[in-house]
């Protein structure tokens, strides 16, 4: 929310961060340690006077479609649209066009059937019927001009065959990015990041091109079957950036396993196209905060962000060994918010309170509530098979009244700060062993 305005209270709001409308870059682009940092799950108050400061909101959006992981892919056919040129198919037109003509002249003119006159036109187009001579002038007129079109059609049919055997050769090999593209995103590595990420983006219906060095990179055959563009080389090498047409890219996602490389490709891309928006993948957390205030200060009008991905990943990983339902980890800035589905029975702080009771700020907030019986809940509730399955009960209530009473057969979704949860799932109650 700009300057004066208020945050919609509709939404549900996570976290207020350190950028505001004065300072875009916020506590990430400071090296004063009393910057304000972002503040997780505040309170409708502080939300409320928060004006002119960014905010991370949670809002319910239902996914229409088949996730394209799921979707029958062209592999290494090449679809029916792309097998011919759009300028033979033209020509192919042109001829059927060509010849309905001098199949309606014929029957006009020699008072015949239109299947005979049809069959007869054919018949002096391939060059397979007798000559008209001593017949009528309309007749040899018609027979001439079929033997016209019956040459024209021959380089015709020529052209296609070559085209349907290059196009069946180069079906299996990458597609280049076409001339005319802009406004795409380019993805810099196709190891297991990569690849989930290009899936991802391709579900949102997003152009992307893809550059990768290695060429038996496991993400190579799953650009290859969603036809996305792709260029094999190594990006720190002049040619390759400018291949994937990076001067008119909306932004460039470096996500290589090789923190070096990544920053170069940056920094190159930068030089090309200075408000290029850059979403680095790097591995220390102390140089990935390093790295973005350099950018941010070489480059103030650019959205640039810089992430270690084994510091985002870390609180996820260690706390669904403990045990926890784990759904997600949302990053805000260079905190992290854990998103869990706990089962009310056993907690102090949740069983028999009413939701707005249970919110504690900066700690946890239940976002949402489980509405299937005890017995038709599933283990994970980011199984797709939930909203294909008629005999469950489907979605969640996100919009709970804060007067609703928490019961010992309910289930919550909750976001919570990492110490937040374990001070949560440290109070639950050990219950009593069943009798022998």
């Amino acid at each position: 929310p700009g300057p004066g305005e208020v945050a919609d209270p509709g939404l549900c709001t996570l976290a207020l961060l350190s950028s505001t409308t004065n300072d875009p870059a916020g506590a990430e682009g400071s090296d004063s340690s009393g910057h304000d940092g972002p503040r997780l799950l505040p309170d409708d108050a502080s939300t409320a006077a928060a004006t002119g400061r960014g905010t991370v909101v949670l809002e319910a959006v239902s996914h229409e479609g088949e996730p394209l992981s799921r979707r029958r892919t062209s592999g290494r056919g090449a679809p029916l649209v792309s097998l011919f040129s759009r300028r033979l198919r033209w020509s192919f037109a042109g001829i059927a066009a060509a010849v309905l003509a001098l199949a309606v002249a014929s029957s006009i003119t020699m008072d015949d059937d239109p299947l005979h006159a049809t069959y007869i036109v054919l018949l002096d187009l391939f060059a397979i019927g007798e000559a008209a001579t001593g017949e009528d002038l309309d007749r040899q007129i018609i027979q001439l001009l079929s033997g016209v079109a019956g040459l024209l059609l021959l380089p015709v049919l020529l052209a296609a065959v070559l085209e349907a055997l290059g196009t069946f050769r180069n079906a299996s090999a990458l597609r280049r990015p076409p001339r005319g593209l802009s406004g795409h995103i380019v993805l810099l590595g196709l190891g297991k990041i990569g690849s989930r990420v290009l899936v991802r983006l391709r579900e949102l219906d997003i152009p992307v091109v893809c550059v990768e060095e290695d060429p038996e990179a496991r993400g190579i055959a799953l650009a290859r079957s969603l036809r996305v563009p792709t260029v094999v080389g190594d990006v720190t090498q002049e040619g390759v950036l400018e291949a994937a047409k990076v001067h008119r890219a909306h932004a460039l996602l470096a996500l290589t396993s090789v923190d070096v490389t990544n920053l170069e490709a940056a920094l190159y891309a930068r030089s090309v196209k200075p408000d290029l928006r850059v979403a680095l993948r790097l591995y220390d957390d102390e140089f990935a905060t390093a790295v973005y205030r350099t950018l941010r200060a070489a480059h103030p009008r650019a959205l640039t962000r810089s992430r270690s991905v084994s510091t985002l990943a870390a609180p996820a990983f260690a706390i669904a060994m403990m045990g926890r339902q784990i759904l997600g980890a949302i990053p805000v800035e260079r905190k992290v918010l854990l998103v869990a589905a706990i089962d009310v029975a056993g907690h102090p702080r949740l069983e028999g309170r009413t939701v707005a009771e249970v919110f504690r700020p900066g700690a946890w907030r239940i976002i949402a509530l489980d509405t299937a019986a005890p017995g038709d809940r599933l283990p994970d509730l980011a199984d797709t098979r939930r909203d294909h399955d008629e005999d469950r009960a489907t979605g969640l209530v996100w919009d709970l009244h804060p007067g609703y009473v928490l019961r010992a057969q309910d289930r919550v979704v909750l976001a919570a700060t990492r110490r937040g949860l374990a001070e949560l799932m440290g109070r639950q109650s050990v219950p009593p062993r069943p009798a022998t």
